[in-house]
């Protein structure tokens, strides 16, 4: 052992705050994956049900949606870049896109929801209707908790006026959340939207 780990033990010690995030993430790998074994299932049992209702999707415009939620996976990550640099103002820049294209993602699910429930698709109507709203619900709700995130990131870039280690982390870690949640609405969209 080299005397520098044992001057500084924390030399190669792994950040405790990304790893229980990557801890947290894989319990929301194994809560997605039961809803889409729900989703399989339920298609499964009931094909006539999804080869009438899966005819009311709007796959262009969730595709656009779509398109609008992986970018915003770009604009996090350079973010983290503006971050790992030190540099507050592009950090700021970049996470305000983010905000705002992940605020569009979901005011364009609810948009879709609204359409759906005039052409009669509700939770209650049918399993088709129960699925997609469960699991596409819960995908909402799982990007406005990235969309908080973001915010909490962003009011702690004023809190201090250098860019701290800590910042730097939250940013990290905010943006592991958020490719967690475009790469499971990516998987949601293609078994959903695509997959007939």
């Amino acid at each position: 052992m080299s005397t520098t780990s044992l001057a500084n033990p924390r030399v190669n010690r792994p950040n405790i705050v990304a790893i229980g995030t990557i801890v947290w993430l894989a319990s929301e790998l194994m809560f997605f994956a039961a809803l889409f074994a729900m989703y399989f299932t339920l298609r499964a049992v009931n094909p006539d049900i999804w080869a009438i209702e899966t005819e009311l999707l709007n796959v262009p415009f969730s595709g656009a949606n779509t398109t609008i939620l992986v970018l915003s996976s770009v604009t996090a990550q350079l973010g983290v870049f503006a971050a790992e640099r030190g540099d507050k103002d592009r950090l700021r820049f970049w996470f305000t896109t983010t905000f705002l294209m992940g605020a569009f993602f979901v005011g364009g699910q609810a948009y879709e929801y609204a359409v759906l429930v005039s052409e009669g698709l509700t939770i209650s109507s049918s399993p088709f209707g129960s699925v997609f709203y469960l699991t596409t619900g819960f995908h909402a709700l799982h990007v406005t908790g990235g969309l908080v995130a973001f915010l909490f990131v962003l009011a702690r870039s004023y809190v201090r006026p250098e860019m701290t280690h800590g910042l730097a982390t939250s940013a990290v870690v905010t943006s592991y959340y958020w490719h967690f949640v475009d790469v499971v609405w990516i998987g949601l969209f293609a078994t959903i939207y695509l997959v007939k």
